[in-house]
């Protein structure tokens, strides 16, 4: 029984479906802090799978040569800076009003009837620094107000700026799920940041503007007045440019973009010039520039102190260390499932059923998503299952980068009650369960489907 467990492909497919199955018990039923199942499961699962105690987690004189320390290491030596500056990078902008000054802008340049659009492309905009539970915080009493003064549903303003925070927190760096995609399957984040736009601006228009117009029509949400009083509040005079903020936001995404692409384009012989692109387009050194630059105008030069800057950043930092835990416990799950040949059982399996490799991994994200609520997790653990069978295909750049969308867009379909962003979008907006099940769960489901869709549209082609 157990050489038919360690050695032939059904007794693998077995143990891949029975390790995944523990996983979501013990995160479901167990109540098991993600990463901890994660390192449980995956350390029950190369020892089932016959991985030596010494590969499996090496010994007191070469613990760093360990499948465990590997897994972790690997990953999170690519993406912690990565997220943490990214993170710095989107609280010193909210902090600064940075997103009143957008969304004001916005709405009035777009005028009272197309204030739902102004709002959504504030949420495209805004959410690509900040995580997406905060946008709402900081933009919801903005929503609140033209609700109020255009005297409609308050749907109909807050659902198309949940699809532009949903849309740029699943499909663009520096957020951590597409953040470790790329880790994990190895690919630029300027691809990432490339096709990912491609991908989330037709989904955020499909779901955050059609949907969102239909549904807003057929049901009418008040704003509680308390709301309205408790956040309202006058427009800062001392608040930084339009101009600014933008910049601000556009930095890093150029710079990593120029680093990706200079490679391509600028001539080999001109190695003065190719390095300096290389430099300042890695995305740490993007994003180290571009906190830098916000610590500076946003900061010190409004009147802040480094003081407060410290404070700041340690209060936004404090929510980032669950997520590497989560991602670092992700990746050595991945890392035992490629060891242990599970990965290349997966594979093999994948190609005699004919099944794309795109569809395959948008539907394994999707049933992480629906059975445990985390997109983090649904995306690491994907990419986990997924990179071995990746690594056999000789996938070209752009082919892994919508490999990785896809995934992401599985990792948000169907959001309901284990979702702590559900009950943040109920609270927030003055919905009913079942009018955020209407409402909320619907659009990420159509977000998730439409970013899909025009994924494996693109896959088929390049």
């Amino acid at each position: 029984m157990l050489n038919w467990l360690q050695h032939s492909t059904g007794g693998l497919l077995t143990l891949a479906a029975v390790s995944i199955a523990l996983l979501l018990f013990m995160i479901i039923r167990w109540k098991v802090e993600p990463f901890i199942a994660l390192i449980v499961v995956g350390l029950l699962t190369a020892l089932a799978a016959g991985v030596p105690v010494g590969t499996l987690v090496g010994s007191a004189q070469k613990a760093s040569d360990s499948l465990l320390e590997k897994g972790f290491g690997g990953i999170l030596g690519h993406i912690t800076a990565i997220i943490g500056l990214g993170t710095l990078l989107g609280s010193i902008l909210e902090k600064s009003g940075g997103a009143r000054v957008l969304t004001t802008a916005l709405l009035r340049a777009f005028g009272e009837k197309r204030a739902p659009l102004a709002m959504g492309i504030a949420g495209l905009i805004f959410g690509i620094p900040v995580f997406f539970d905060i946008g709402i915080f900081v933009l919801a009493p903005l929503v609140y107000v033209a609700a109020k003064q255009g005297g409609k549903s308050l749907v109909l303003y807050a659902l198309p700026l949940l699809a532009g925070l949903s849309v740029t927190h699943a499909f663009l760096p520096p957020h951590p799920g597409p953040v470790a995609a790329a880790g994990l399957l190895h690919v630029e984040l300027g691809w990432i940041i490339l096709m990912g736009a491609v991908c989330a601006i037709p989904a955020w228009f499909i779901g955050g503007v059609l949907y969102s117009s239909w549904v807003g029509k057929r049901l009418h949400i008040e704003v509680p007045e308390e709301m309205l009083v408790a956040d309202e509040s006058e427009e800062d005079a001392n608040a930084p440019s339009l101009g600014l903020v933008a910049a601000i936001i556009a930095v890093p995404l150029v710079l990593i973009l120029a680093g990706t692409f200079g490679s391509i384009w600028l001539p080999k012989s001109n190695k003065t010039l190719t390095g300096i692109a290389a430099f300042i387009g890695t995305p740490a050194v993007a994003l180290t520039i571009s906190t830098l630059l916000a610590s500076w105008l946003l900061g010190l030069r409004r009147g802040m102190t480094g003081k407060d800057l410290n404070e700041l950043s340690a209060k936004a930092l404090r929510p980032v260390a669950m997520i590497l835990l989560v991602v670092g416990a992700g990746a050595f799950f991945g890392a035992v499932l490629s060891a242990t040949g599970i990965g290349g059982a997966v594979a093999g399996s994948l190609k005699n059923a004919g099944l794309p490799v795109i569809l395959a991994a948008y539907v394994i994200s999707c049933g992480m998503r629906i059975a445990q609520g985390s997109a983090t997790v649904a995306i690491v653990t994907t990419s986990g299952i997924i990179a071995p069978t990746v690594a056999s295909l000789g996938y070209s750049q752009v082919q892994l980068a919508l490999l990785v969308v896809a995934i992401s867009a599985g990792s948000i379909i169907a959001s309901h009650v284990n979702d702590g962003g559900f009950w943040i979008v109920s609270r927030y907006f003055n919905m009913s369960v079942p009018e955020t099940l209407k409402t909320w769960t619907v659009l990420e489901t159509v977000l998730s489907i439409s970013g899909f869709a025009v994924a494996a549209l693109l896959m088929a082609v390049v």
